[in-house]
């Protein structure tokens, strides 16, 4: 079992910045990908980042692509997400998610989901 618990959500005006924090633990020894996720009400959930566990094949969508930077400390079972230059429609509740060898943009592909964390963006 792996717990994922995600932070550093929050209320915030166009054009500021967050930083999300996503802390591993259980059973963590395996060198896996690790992405983030966003959800709006019902929609499915949409892949922002994803990177490796050697911190290469870094993935962003192309609606975030130069705003945001994922990164990770494995030392610390910690991955991150800088979010810049934030716009209204990056309002989402954010989730990382546990992945396979290599990065994937599906949701399906990742096993370990954590509870997500708010991100409101206000015009």
């Amino acid at each position: 079992q792996v717990q994922l618990v995600e932070s550093g959500g929050g209320l915030v005006q166009a054009g500021g910045s967050l930083r999300l924090s996503c802390v591993a633990s259980g059973h963590t020894d395996s060198r896996t990908a690790m992405g983030w996720f966003r959800q709006v009400s019902r929609r499915e959930r949409e892949f922002v980042a994803g990177l490796e566990w050697s911190g290469g094949g870094i993935t962003y969508a192309d609606s975030v692509r130069g705003r945001f930077t994922i990164s990770r400390d494995n030392a610390k079972n910690t991955v991150f997400l800088q979010m810049n230059n934030l716009r209204p429609e990056d309002t989402a509740v954010y989730y990382c998610a546990r992945g396979g060898s290599t990065v994937a943009t599906e949701a399906y592909l990742y096993d370990y989901w954590g509870q997500g964390t708010q991100v409101t963006v206000s015009s």
